[in-house]
């Protein structure tokens, strides 16, 4: 059998809702970010079977299927699919053989009505023959401008976009890129679990990697990816050496030798989603120092509210989606360079954030729950999930 199971077969009684596969360009165990907060509130009321992209290291495709229980919540279960793939598949043979395992996770775990929720385009290349109840596209980011992108996602989105039922936005300046590309869109821009980041607010134990770390302390987590302005941070790691940069998260698609080793920048790695208000209690301001490029021309942070909700003074390059709503209501600085940063920064320190900005900040953030965004995402689901016609029927892929 193609599968190394490490769970017993899934109880296929109670779902009173279709299940739910998600094919997504990141990696469950990646940083938690939008499809972790979204499919572990779906899978409150339904299966969900979480694809990730394959791992090239096995001479025979498989897949690696594991069970994720969600907290305390026997039922809240996401099952985690990953396809193994052996080195030197064509592009053909490679989508042939994905659509091969596709087919065959369906057959085993009875996945037999069901809905696709697409976070890549590029996943349409092996369920094309899929037929879903309903197909929803949740846009988190304009992949194609990232490093390294396939080159077709372009003409992928574009067919994504003709076969999807409902669209969701990861921000504003994204929605009004796509807006005229589909009938039923909707922005969601990032959200917040404001009750774990308001823990940063209280006094926190000191993790021990940053315990010693000296003050005034400036702090990032997210990914150091091309996304990041390393320029930027070593001129101000450079003019300001009293001052300490915490950057906490995974490095990817950069050299980690092109980074700054300014003795001031301290690299923590990646942390789990539980301890980060602990890191962010003991910082002074965080940042956004995020480059001014393709790659960043349609983000929006998820760690903006997160940091406002944290209770921290929070200093950003002009990204669109931060200027506006965050910039223009003053719940965070904007600055386009070092000298900008710095001074935004030595502000901040002196005078912090006034009281009545951080408590209109704080109504504004009581809006953004990843609950209400899930409960809206859900009804419009619901709207369009009325295809009984396009109930599973498994057919090889040629």
């Amino acid at each position: 059998m193609p599968y190394k199971d490490r769970i017993s077969q899934p109880s296929l009684s109670g779902n009173e809702k279709e299940d739910l596969i998600c094919l997504s360009h990141l990696r469950w165990n990646f940083v938690y970010q939008r499809p972790q907060h979204l499919m572990s509130r779906f899978a409150q009321e339904r299966r969900v079977f979480f694809v990730e992209e394959p791992v090239i290291d096995h001479q025979k495709p498989y897949l690696d299927v594991q069970m994720h229980a969600l907290g305390t919540d026997t039922k809240a279960r996401i099952w985690m699919v990953v396809p193994h793939l052996p080195d030197g598949l064509s592009t053909e043979q490679r989508y042939l053989a994905l659509s091969i395992l596709m087919n065959q996770l369906i057959i085993k775990f009875e996945i037999l009505e069901y809905h696709l929720w697409y976070y890549t385009p590029e996943a349409l290349m092996y369920t094309r023959r899929l037929k879903p109840h309903a197909v929803i596209y949740d846009c988190m980011d304009e992949l194609s401008l990232f490093k390294g992108a396939n080159p077709q996602l372009c003409t992928l989105e574009a067919e994504l976009l003709s076969r999807a039922d409902v669209v969701f936005t990861g921000g504003q300046s994204l929605y009004q890129a796509k807006r005229e590309q589909h009938h039923n869109i909707h922005c969601f821009p990032s959200s917040i679990d404001m009750k774990h980041f308001q823990q940063a607010r209280s006094i926190l134990p000191e993790p021990a990697d940053q315990r010693d770390i000296p003050h005034p302390r400036l702090g990032f987590f997210g990914v150091l990816d091309e996304r990041l302005d390393i320029e930027l941070l070593e001129a101000l790691a450079s003019a300001r050496p009293d001052w300490q940069i915490v950057l906490i998260g995974p490095i990817v698609k950069i050299d980690p030798e092109q980074l700054p080793k300014n003795a001031n920048i301290h690299y923590l790695g990646m942390k789990d989603y539980a301890t980060l208000p602990y890191y962010l209690a003991g910082w002074d301001v965080a940042l956004l120092p995020f480059a001014l490029n393709d790659s960043t021309r349609y983000i929006s942070p998820t760690k903006t509210p997160e940091y406002l909700a944290g209770g921290k003074p929070v200093v950003s390059t002009p990204i669109t989606d931060v200027v506006k709503p965050y910039g223009e209501k003053r719940f965070v600085q904007i600055a386009a360079n070092a000298d900008e940063f710095a001074q935004a920064i030595e502000q901040l320190l002196s005078e912090g954030t006034p009281s009545e900005i951080q408590q209109a900040c704080d109504i504004f953030l009581a809006e953004m729950s990843w609950n209400k965004t899930w409960n809206n995402m859900s009804a419009l689901i619901s709207l369009v999930a009325t295809k009984p016609e396009n109930s599973y029927e498994l057919s090889e892929p040629s």
